[in-house]
């Protein structure tokens, strides 16, 4: 279904509630504390799970509660309401109802509400009752929406699923995805005496050291570490002001988190020396000859059937360096490989690789790459040393 720019999105439609609204259409509180799941690398907090835009709170449960009763349903309380906190929250009710809230901050990156739906059939029963910016909100009977029905040790058992669709990018050697895949499995338990619940999230080698090509000329491929902490750092030029080193890999990384690489030429002072990057790929494997691959720069310019280009950064006198040909900087969005067959997300490592060359310039060749004409024509013919191949350290998706 997904194509190099076509996006597979199942779109819920529904008309925005105000938070009135939404309490009066919740009206049964829950008899037992949902359970919370927190989708990302870290679960969040109490204090972090709280923090939710004034103007973006939705309230939880019917009107009037008070602090002990909300915590008890796992919301949030402030002075004026209960109400949900950035996660997912799962309840069900003793006249054997669903209630799912889904908020956008469940995931990182956060997730697309649009984008999320009930396996069952797409009926308006199971589609949001309501939407905010920051919330989607499903109610729906435990019979309905796909809902299969089991029993356990004196329980009846209900259980459905909450699936995201997410935009894959098809290339020729390999396919990948940057969005968030979120999938959540939830069930009712019910008896004679009781409501319970259950959820249940769907979701090595040594590192190897950033790879240093030998021969006349060395090259090294490394990946930037540095952050911004203060207002008005560019993140570009602080990034590049620490690296990785072999103990810090394998690296973990969000999707669409930037990942800055730097491709340097080592122990050289000749300043007429020109680096030039071939071509830059990705692969699942530290071997750069591995499947399945994803291209990042051709002939030194940014893949362009890629969504999000690869970024070419100019080395220039700020950054400090003494020999500005001797370096090339590029930025790549964190992303992982989809399964070939069923374009599910693998979650897999991913290796950085790039095919160098290192060139003299001389009165009819510059050496200088430009991405509006081939590049051939003033590299080849000067080239110092034979193309090479370096390779970053390991990276993770978190």
């Amino acid at each position: 279904m997904a194509s190099s720019s076509a996006r597979c999105v199942v779109v819920l439609l529904a008309v925005p509630v105000t938070y009135d609204q939404q309490a009066k259409k919740l009206k049964n509180l829950p008899q037992w504390p949902p359970q919370w799941v927190t989708q990302g690398p870290d679960a969040t907090t109490p204090i972090e799970k709280c923090q939710v835009k004034a103007e973006e709170r939705l309230t939880c449960g019917v009107p009037d509660l008070t602090l002990a009763q909300c915590e008890a349903i796992n919301c949030c309380f402030d002075e004026w309401r209960c109400y949900y906190g950035k996660a997912v929250t799962v309840q069900c009710t003793r006249d054997g109802q669903f209630v799912v809230v889904v908020a956008r901050d469940a995931t990182l990156p956060n997730l697309d509400l649009d984008t999320i739906s009930l396996l069952g059939p797409q009926d308006a029963l199971c589609k949001p009752v309501g939407t905010t910016k920051a919330f989607a909100i499903y109610q729906f009977p435990v019979t309905a929406c796909g809902t299969t029905l089991m029993e356990e040790s004196g329980y009846v058992v209900y259980e459905n699923k909450m699936i995201s669709s997410y935009e894959v990018e098809l290339g020729p050697r390999g396919s990948i995805t940057r969005d968030s895949h979120f999938e959540l499995q939830f069930q009712c338990k019910y008896s004679d005496t009781a409501v319970e619940f259950l959820v249940v999230e769907v979701n090595a080698l040594p590192p190897p050291a950033p790879v240093t090509a030998t021969g006349l000329v060395r090259v090294e491929l490394r990946l930037a570490s540095g952050q911004c902490y203060n207002k008005g750092c560019v993140e570009e030029v602080e990034a590049y002001r620490s690296y990785y080193s072999e103990a810090d890999y394998p690296v973990a990384k969000l999707l669409k988190d930037p990942v800055y690489a730097e491709v340097h030429i080592l122990g050289r002072t000749d300043s007429n020396l020109v680096l030039n990057l071939d071509y830059c790929w990705a692969t699942s494997t530290p071997s750069p000859l591995s499947l399945p691959k994803w291209d990042l720069l051709v002939d030194g310019c940014p893949y362009q059937d890629d969504r999000y280009l690869t970024n070419v950064i100019p080395v220039d006198g700020s950054s400090g360096l003494e020999f500005l040909t001797h370096y090339k900087r590029f930025t790549v969005k964190m992303f992982t490989f989809v399964d070939a067959d069923t374009l599910a997300p693998l979650k897999d490592r991913v290796f950085i690789h790039c095919s160098t060359e290192v060139c003299h310039p001389t009165r009819t060749h510059s050496c200088q790459q430009s991405c509006n004409r081939q590049r051939r024509d003033v590299a080849a013919v000067n080239s110092v040393a034979g193309e090479t191949v370096v390779s970053s350290g390991e990276l993770i998706l978190t």
